[in-house]
């Protein structure tokens, strides 16, 4: 393997090029440093690699085996863990929502889970940031949050025959909704193409309309000098005699090699992450590195993302156009009408033929089969779709652990114990409701109800209190000070919207610490 990097201590070593580390790493290698990122994953080529195709395109996911327990267990794979360069972008919807303010305040309005040591306006100008760095394309008027517009691109619009029936359905209930704000173009930028409606976004976009860091922020660390390797499964953090951090070994083509460096950054998600802390233990860290809170890969959080499919007399042809076009937020906040607290958005989902037959099968409603299911995939073109992007609730059982099995590099596979709480299960049901009333009021029948989860949330969480956190408001380990963390495992509440805005603007205000931080850090 030829190497920029190879031999040399680098300033930073970013483990991961996800929507976190492939901000991270553009940010810090065009401020001067040198930058190493490590992907377990390929470093494809969206002309030559992706496909139109829904199940070749499942190898985006992370498809190595992971043990799960717990009264609900996760489906781990593609609806929520990336692997190679891009990580989850690559495969993402592209919605781009901005966290609430009240969603940093759980603790203090509504009594539950902790608050965030940091608050809406500590994000703002970075979402801004963000957004611009990628041409959002939004509403003319966003109705719900703190950010009301105007965002940097106009809004998509061609919306799906499913969007519409969506806006029709709530209109007739009196239920606001408004164009997703996307991290799709609706018009040129920079050396990429608008949207054609193709609509095989969590394929991997061929034409580059879709953001992603794989085609953004990567490229760009790479002109600025990060080196970028690809196919690198990253083992143990180094750590010196003193306790900091030495930088990270890693497999490639079954050789183990040595990045050291003056800065470790992991960004390699939720289940990832706290995996390589546990499994760098040492004797300076028996229970695993930056875990003398015991909070490591604890208080996990999924997004609740039940879907119900309805029945039309009319064509609705859930497989055309970009998947998600239609949204509304009115039920995200707290209400006192609810027997639940927090909330959750709502979405018109568009369906490919393979991703609608693997979810009606597993229909809570009535089991799907044999003739029955036959039937339906006929009727797939009368078929509309809502799902719902649900807050849970951080709960310290909610774990990642090591299992006692091995995997092809040797480690403990990850164990994944998740169970919903009690208001998770009430706020499941009134969505669940509420999308069936919206269906029903567009002129459908719902008939099938489909339990999913989606996005991983939480496991190092941020906080100002090392005994009851894992990382600072900036991602800086309380234990090790060259040791940081800088992906959705800091989250301390999961909110009620995607997350990925809210992953990148941490990112961005990371770097922004860093850079300042240079000379304490000894970059």
């Amino acid at each position: 393997m030829k190497r920029k990097y190879e031999g040399q201590e680098v300033d930073v070593v970013i483990v991961g090029a996800g929507a976190a580390g492939g901000v991270l790493a553009k940010e810090l290698s065009e401020a001067g440093m040198s930058v190493v990122v490590l992907d377990a994953g390929p470093f494809l080529d969206p002309q030559h690699d992706f496909a139109s195709d829904e199940l070749s395109m499942q190898r985006l996911g992370w498809q190595d085996t992971r043990i799960v327990a717990g009264d609900n267990p996760l489906q781990m794979g593609h609806n929520n863990s990336g692997r190679g360069v891009g990580g989850g972008t690559v495969h993402f919807t592209g919605v781009f929502l901005r966290f609430h303010d009240t969603d940093f305040l759980a603790r203090t309005r509504d009594g539950v889970a902790e608050d965030w040591p940091i608050r809406y306006e500590d994000l703002a100008p970075y979402y801004d940031k963000i957004e611009k760095e990628i041409a959002v394309a939004g509403p003319r008027h966003f109705p719900w949050g703190n950010f009301h517009g105007p965002y940097p691109y106009p809004e998509r619009d061609r919306l799906s025959p499913n969007a519409f029936m969506f806006q029709k359905g709530c209109e007739k209930l009196g239920i606001r909704s408004t164009v997703t704000p996307l991290a799709i173009l609706s018009a040129p930028f920079e050396d990429r193409p608008p949207c054609i409606n193709r609509g095989f976004c969590n394929q991997g976009c061929m034409p580059n309309a879709k953001f992603s860091t794989l085609i953004v922020h990567i490229p760009k660390a790479i002109r600025a000098g990060a080196e970028v390797l690809a196919d690198c499964m990253v083992t143990q953090v180094l750590m010196k005699p003193d306790g900091k951090a030495a930088g990270v070994t890693f497999i490639h083509n079954g050789v183990t090699y040595e990045q050291k460096a003056k800065l470790v950054i992991l960004s390699a998600y939720v289940v990832e992450t706290p995996r390589l802390l546990l499994n760098s233990a040492n004797s300076r860290f028996p229970d695993g590195l930056a875990n003398s809170s015991g909070w490591v890969g604890k208080a996990i959080m999924t997004h609740s993302s039940h879907d119900v499919y309805a029945k039309f007399k009319e064509d609705i042809r859930l497989y055309k156009g970009t998947p998600v076009l239609a949204s509304t937020q009115d039920f995200y906040e707290t209400s006192p009408d609810h027997d639940f607290v927090r909330g959750y958005t709502l979405h018109s989902h568009g369906a490919r033929p393979v991703s609608f037959a693997q979810g009606v099968t597993q229909s809570s409603s009535t089991p799907v089969w044999g003739s029955r299911l036959r039937q339906i995939m006929l009727d797939y073109n009368y078929y509309g779709r809502a799902t719902m992007v649900g807050e849970v609730l951080p709960h310290p059982d909610n774990r990642v652990t090591l299992s006692d099995e091995l995997d092809s590099y040797g480690l403990p596979r990850a164990k994944v114990t998740f169970s919903y709480g009690e208001n998770d299960q009430r706020l499941i049901q009134h969505a669940v409701q509420k999308m069936k009333d919206i269906l029903e009021a567009a002129g459908g029948q719902p008939e099938m109800t489909v339990s999913d989860t989606a996005h991983l949330m939480g496991g190092c969480r941020m906080g100002n209190d090392p005994q009851e956190s894992v990382v600072n408001s900036f991602g800086q380990t309380h234990d090790i000070s060259n040791l940081f963390v800088c992906d959705a495992s800091i989250f301390v509440t999961s909110g009620a919207g995607n997350p990925t805005n809210t992953v990148m603007a941490l990112a961005a205000r990371t770097a922004d610490y860093i850079r300042n931080q240079a000379a304490r850090l000894e970059l």
